[in-house]
C-alpha cells in the first residue's frame, strides 16, 4: 500500500492500467496537449498538526483584500440577512444531497417548492425547476428547451448585448449540439430591433434577449414577443433576479422562458460562488424543462405533501427524448433564496432595489458633474448599473482605487467603466469613489 488514504496497491494499479490497455498512469493523459500539464511535483508541504493546518490556510485567507465594491456585471455586492447563514447552516441543510428517495426527504421537497413558487411568481411564468447550476449555463440550458421543442429548427438569435460571460457559455453549448447561433448587432447600447426581425425566419427556433443588458440598461422589448411568436419561434430572457422586483417581468414581455442567475438575491459574492440559476418557462414547455419540479399533494391522511412531479432527464426517461442531462440542483442555494425572499417579501425587495437605484442616479450624476465622465449611451434608462466614458485611461482609475480599497467597477475598454451601486454602498463610500474621479 503506497498510502493510508490510498487503498490500491501497486498490484491493484497494474492490473487497472493492463485492464485500460496502457502502461502507465502517465498514459492516460496522452490526450492532454503538453501545454496544459503541469510537468512538476505538486507544491505540497510536510503533514502539519491540525493547528498549523488552520495557521496555514489562515495565513492564505489574509491575502485576500477586502475592497469597497462598485463591480456588477451581472454578479452584485448585496446585504445577506443573518437569519439566512443561520438556517443554511443547520446540519440538515447543509449536509443534504439530492434525495435519491425524494418523497422521504418532505422537507427538501417544500423548501424547492416554496422556491418554485417565488421564482414563477418572480419572473412571471408558469412553473419553475428546482435549480440550476449558474445562470449561464441556466441560459445555454434555455437554448436547448427552444430548439428541442421546435423540433426541426436549430438556429437561435442572441443578442450582442447579453453578458459576454453568458455568451461564451451559449456558444460552447451550441457548439456541440448542433446549434447555430446568429448574433443580433446593437445600436447605442441596445439590441437593434429592425435587424432582430430581419432576421427572424423558417429555421429560427428562439431568440435570447437579456434584461437589463450588459450596460445595465433597460432595453424596451414592446412588439418583439408577438413578431417572435409570428414567426412560430419562442423568446427567452437573460434576467438579474432581484431587478425582477421592480422591472418588467419575462412573462409581461411576453418570454416564452426565463433564465438567470439568481445571486443578486442576497448571495455573498464569495471570490465567485457557489451561486444559483434559475429557469422558468410556460406551462405548455414544462416537459423540455431539464432537472425537476416538485409538486404538493396530501397524502392518505388528507395531509399536505411533497412528491417529485417531473424529472424529465436522462436517467428517468428514454436518452434520445431527455433535453439535458442536468441531474442535480443547487439544493443549498435553492434554499438560500427560499429564505432571502420569504424575509424580504415583495415590499422588501422593492426597497432593495430602490434604495441601489438611487444611489447609482446619485453616482452617476455626480461623476457627470465633474465634467470628466460622460454618460456612455445618454440618457438610456438604467436600475443600478450604468457606464460612464472616462477623459483618464480607466486603468489609471483602477489602479488609484484600488490603493484607497476600492473597486471602481469592471473595465470595458480603455475608457469605458461599468459601475454598479446596490444598497450595500454607503453615501461616504460613494462620495469617496467621487472624490478620487475629481483628483485624475
Amino acid at each position: 500500500m503506497t498510502h493510508r488514504y490510498f487503498p490500491h496497491t501497486p498490484e491493484d494499479i497494474e492490473a487497472m492500467l493492463a485492464t485500460c490497455g496502457v502502461k502507465s498512469l502517465d498514459d492516460l493523459y496522452s490526450d492532454v496537449p503538453e501545454q496544459l500539464l503541469l510537468g512538476r511535483e505538486y507544491n505540497l508541504p510536510e503533514e502539519m498538526s491540525e493547528k498549523e493546518v488552520r495557521d496555514f490556510f489562515k495565513a492564505l485567507a489574509s491575502g485576500n483584500k477586502a475592497l469597497t465594491c462598485f463591480a456588477g456585471a451581472g454578479y452584485y455586492d448585496h446585504y445577506t440577512p443573518a437569519v439566512v447563514p443561520a438556517i443554511l447552516s443547520r446540519s440538515e441543510f447543509l449536509t443534504a444531497y439530492t434525495p435519491y428517495q425524494p418523497e422521504i426527504s418532505q422537507g427538501t421537497l417544500q423548501y424547492i417548492f416554496e422556491y418554485q413558487s417565488m421564482m414563477a411568481s418572480l419572473t412571471g411564468l408558469d412553473v419553475s425547476n428546482a435549480s440550476m447550476y449558474d445562470g449561464a449555463t441556466a441560459t445555454a440550458e434555455a437554448m436547448m428547451m427552444m430548439v428541442a421543442a421546435a423540433r426541426k429548427r436549430n438556429r437561435v438569435l442572441v443578442s450582442s448585448t447579453l453578458l459576454p460571460q453568458v455568451m461564451d457559455v451559449v456558444k460552447t453549448y451550441a457548439s456541440y449540439h448542433g446549434i447555430t447561433l446568429d448574433i443580433i448587432p446593437e445600436f447605442d447600447g441596445v439590441t437593434s430591433i429592425d435587424d432582430l426581425k430581419s432576421m427572424l425566419a423558417a429555421d429560427v427556433a428562439g431568440v435570447i434577449l437579456p434584461t437589463p443588458n450588459k450596460y445595465g440598461i433597460l432595453e424596451d422589448f414592446s412588439g418583439v414577443a408577438d413578431a417572435i411568436h409570428a414567426n412560430k419561434s419562442l423568446l427567452a430572457m437573460n434576467c438579474v433576479a432581484s431587478a425582477l422586483g421592480v422591472i418588467k417581468t419575462p412573462g409581461e414581455w411576453g418570454a416564452d422562458i426565463a433564465a438567470g442567475d439568481a445571486q443578486s438575491l442576497g448571495m455573498p459574492l464569495n471570490f465567485g460562488g457557489p451561486y444559483l440559476g434559475f429557469l422558468c418557462c410556460k406551462k405548455a414547455l414544462i416537459r423540455k424543462l431539464p432537472g425537476r419540479i416538485v409538486g404538493a399533494t396530501v397524502d392518505e391522511a388528507g395531509q399536505r405533501s411533497f412528491v417529485l412531479t417531473l424529472q424529465a432527464r436522462e436517467q428517468h426517461i428514454r436518452r434520445e427524448k431527455a433535453t439535458s442531462n442536468i441531474c442535480s440542483n443547487q439544493g443549498l442555494m435553492s434554499l438560500f433564496v427560499s429564505v432571502y425572499l420569504s424575509l424580504l417579501g415583495p415590499a422588501g425587495l422593492k426597497e432593495v432595489n430602490d434604495v441601489s437605484c438611487k444611489g447609482a442616479r446619485y453616482l452617476a450624476a455626480k461623476l457627470v458633474s465633474t465634467g470628466k465622465v460622460k454618460l456612455t449611451f445618454g440618457d438610456r434608462p438604467f436600475l443600478n448599473e450604468f457606464a460612464v466614458t472616462t477623459e483618464f485611461d480607466t486603468a489609471t482609475l483602477m489602479e488609484r482605487c484600488l490603493e484607497c480599497g476600492i473597486l471602481p467597477g469592471v473595465a470595458l475598454d480603455d475608457h469605458t467603466m461599468l459601475i454598479a451601486v446596490t444598497e450595500m454602498r454607503t453615501r461616504a463610500e460613494i462620495d469617496r469613489l467621487i472624490e478620487i474621479v475629481t483628483t485624475l
